[in-house]
């Protein structure tokens, strides 16, 4: 009886009209043999200031049915509480995680489970050879860019920052996959060194090969570099700490000047600097 008396309502009152919802744009373009989505969402008030340049974070894994509005959203709700600056947001998406994100392995049980894996430095040469100059070239972007992924995109991450790159400003890899080719990773920093810019990283309940390889990687880390190890073993899964730190990952990478955070929870939980400040 409700739902009748709604019918005749609307039709008495005219229904509403309904718009599509665009939240932004997205192209397509191929590396590796396949096709994928680049997935880009602008700020809010971009067009308020014609002459304002934006930061950019380059979101790993960030396709349509990934990890891309799970990013935005957790951006837009730090934002809002000034908790990170605003930024335009790229999600890369990922088709052959193994393939794309993480170099070849010695370990024959890992190559067995993943025969097509060990093409990260292609898949990176693309991404800063070809995918940032295009966003450069198409929106306002500032000389700020971030690099964010998640335990194989994590991988991605650190061995991204490892290498020195200038192509970005600051790194976030959370709960990264170091175990990966017998912790080979953590072992090269651990014996080379590295130096590289602003590192925000995290270990969450991996425990095993994967906790010694992150826990190795923080004890050679330079104390005079910004970074930031939150560890989170006590009160994280694997399966969560992307939901749980990318709000406080964005809050160490985009500051800014609020000073109202602490009053509402929003405090970096990690040591930084090698200081062991909670």
């Amino acid at each position: 009886m409700i739902s009748q008396i709604a019918a005749v309502l609307l039709a008495a009152q005219g229904a509403p009209e309904f718009a599509p919802l665009v939240v932004g744009e997205t192209a397509t373009a191929s590396v590796l043999d396949a096709q994928r989505e680049i997935n880009v969402i602008l700020p809010p008030d971009y067009g308020d200031d014609l002459e304002r340049r934006w930061p950019v974070v380059v979101m790993l894994d960030g396709g349509l049915q990934q990890d891309l509005f799970l990013g935005v959203g957790i951006h837009n709700w730090n934002r809002l509480w000034g908790r990170s600056k605003g930024v335009i947001w790229v999600g890369i998406e990922t088709k052959d995680r193994q393939r794309e994100l993480l170099p070849p392995t010695r370990d024959l049980e890992q190559q067995e489970r993943f025969p097509t894996a060990g093409e990260s430095e292609q898949f990176r040469s693309w991404l800063v050879g070809e995918i940032l100059p295009m966003i450069a070239s198409r929106y306002r972007t500032s000389d700020e860019v971030f690099l964010v992924g998640e335990s194989a995109a994590g991988h991605f991450v650190i061995e991204t920052w490892a290498t020195g790159t200038e192509a970005f400003s600051g790194f976030a890899a959370i709960s990264p996959s170091l175990q990966w080719d017998e912790q080979s990773l953590s072992h090269q920093i651990a014996n080379q060194g590295a130096s590289g810019s602003s590192l925000y990283i995290s270990l969450a309940d991996e425990g095993g090969a994967t906790q010694e390889g992150i826990l190795r990687l923080v004890e050679a880390l330079p104390e005079n570099q910004n970074w930031c190890f939150s560890d989170r073993r006590k009160d994280l899964l694997h399966s969560n700490s992307l939901h749980g730190l990318l709000p406080e990952a964005l809050q160490f990478l985009l500051p800014t000047p609020a000073d109202w955070l602490e009053e509402y929870g929003f405090v970096l939980r990690c040591d930084q600097k090698g200081s062991g400040s909670d």
